[in-house]
């Protein structure tokens, strides 16, 4: 394996569950390093790779329920469109950054060449709390963000999606106002829609059902199969929920859940579908009766065959990391190991899955759903289900092939593939003028 110790940042500061924005835009900014050195990309191609197309920076103003006005700081980075318009999710979270925007729009960009959809990369969100506000709030937060980005945002430039702490509700918001500032209904504007305004069948679960396409395929490498998989799932949202019922489907034993109310842990495997029903009930993982308690810090160092971190960033860190007992990390959340813990379980033998290829069904289904609104013609769940597994496996044999050919981890190979379909265009296309 190539040595790449020195390119490698250190995180000396960031704890579990702290996510460290500077440090995220750090690491990105490393691997892109590590990869160009790697593929010998000249210097004026990497130094068009490592910086953004645009960043956009707006205020919004919001009137709230008790009539009083309140300033919200909105973010839009669009990295690069060298394969086709940009796409990427709004998030809605207190700590959201230009730093942690433009390292996400980034990874977007990677991410979209690696799959092969022909897409670029971009991310934008607004620093807020979202449940501190009423749906109304929310809504009217979201229409003053898009009204703002009404000159970006367009069904052949930039195409939105949900993200963390958004949906389908906040994408209908933005499909709306933007066609009611353009005059027409356009359902391509966004993705992530409800089925009504042009979403497509299984939208919701593309992430999740993603998460265990590229599992399987990984499975196979090692000669394995689910049927008494012991898993343990960080984070219980559209993801981890998602992933869970499907693993419990295929036979695996899911051991150990979390989300932010609490965590459930059973020795034989919970019964996924009763934990789901309760969650849809109660509205959190806490008070489930068929399982004992236990946190996110226990859950991330059980004795398990796979761990999926699935909620937020920097869950593994280097306080952490010689504790991890699982032997695959399959990294559903972005950033959900921080650069120096990678060190830790690669040097340890563990396999660590990247972010940029485990949570890819995401902008896979955005694209189906992108085709599908274009074309006015819409499939059934299952036509949806076999084309993001036929993506996303044609995905991993690349980035499996870039692993035995080149002795890397996974995730440097997952980068080399797509930096290097990026850095393509540019040879491809030239410079205008």
């Amino acid at each position: 394996m190539p040595d790449i110790s020195s390119l490698v940042p250190t995180d000396t500061m960031a704890t579990a569950g702290e996510f460290k924005h500077s440090i995220l835009l750090e690491r990105e900014k490393k691997n892109l390093d590590a990869v160009c050195q790697i593929l010998n990309i000249a210097d004026g191609i990497k130094e068009r790779l490592a910086l953004p197309d645009r960043v956009i920076h707006t205020l919004c103003p919001v009137r709230m329920d008790n009539g009083q006005t309140q300033h919200f700081i909105g973010y839009r980075v669009q990295h690069n469109d060298g394969l086709g318009p940009y796409v990427g999710g709004i998030r809605y979270h207190p700590h959201v950054d230009i730093d942690v925007i433009t390292a996400l729009a980034m990874l977007q960009t990677w991410q979209c060449a690696l799959v092969g959809v022909p897409f670029g990369g971009a991310k934008g969100g607004i620093a807020v709390e979202p449940a501190a506000l009423s749906v109304g709030e929310l809504e009217r937060l979201t229409r003053r963000y898009t009204s703002s980005m009404v000159t970006v945002f367009d069904p052949m430039k930039d195409i939105p999606c949900p993200d963390v702490n958004t949906g389908p509700r906040e994408m209908a918001w933005i499909m709306d106002t933007w066609s009611c500032n353009k005059g027409y209904a356009a359902p391509g504007v966004a993705t992530g829609k409800p089925l009504a305004i042009g979403g497509t069948q299984g939208g919701w679960q593309g992430a999740g059902r993603g998460t265990v396409v590229i599992l399987a395929e990984y499975l196979k490498v090692i000669g394995r199969s689910f049927s008494g998989l012991r898993v343990a799932i960080e984070g219980f949202g559209k993801l981890g929920s998602v992933a869970a019922l499907q693993l419990y489907e295929l036979g695996a034993k899911v051991v150990a859940v979390t989300d932010p109310t609490g965590g459930a842990y059973r020795e034989a495997g919970i019964a996924i579908p009763a934990l789901l029903a309760h969650v849809r009930t109660s509205g959190g993982i806490a008070g489930f009766n068929d399982a004992d308690p236990i946190d996110t810090k226990q859950l991330l160092t059980l004795s398990v065959d796979v761990l999926i971190p699935a909620a937020t960033g920097w869950q593994i860190t280097v306080a952490n990391a010689s504790n991890i007992k699982a032997s695959i990390v399959c990294e559903a959340a972005n950033a959900a190991t921080t650069p120096a813990a990678d060190e830790i379980l690669l040097q340890r033998g563990i396999t660590l899955l990247p972010d940029v290829l485990v949570n890819a069904g995401g902008v896979v289904i955005s694209y189906l759903e992108w085709v599908q609104g274009r074309n006015e013609f819409f499939w059934s769940e299952t036509e949806v289900n076999s084309k993001l597994q036929d993506v996303l496996t044609r995905a991993f044999q690349a980035v499996q092939q870039e692993v035995g050919q080149r002795d890397l981890s996974y995730r440097l190979a997952a980068w080399i593939i797509g930096v290097g379909r990026v850095a393509k265009t540019f040879e491809v296309r030239g410079l205008y003028p």
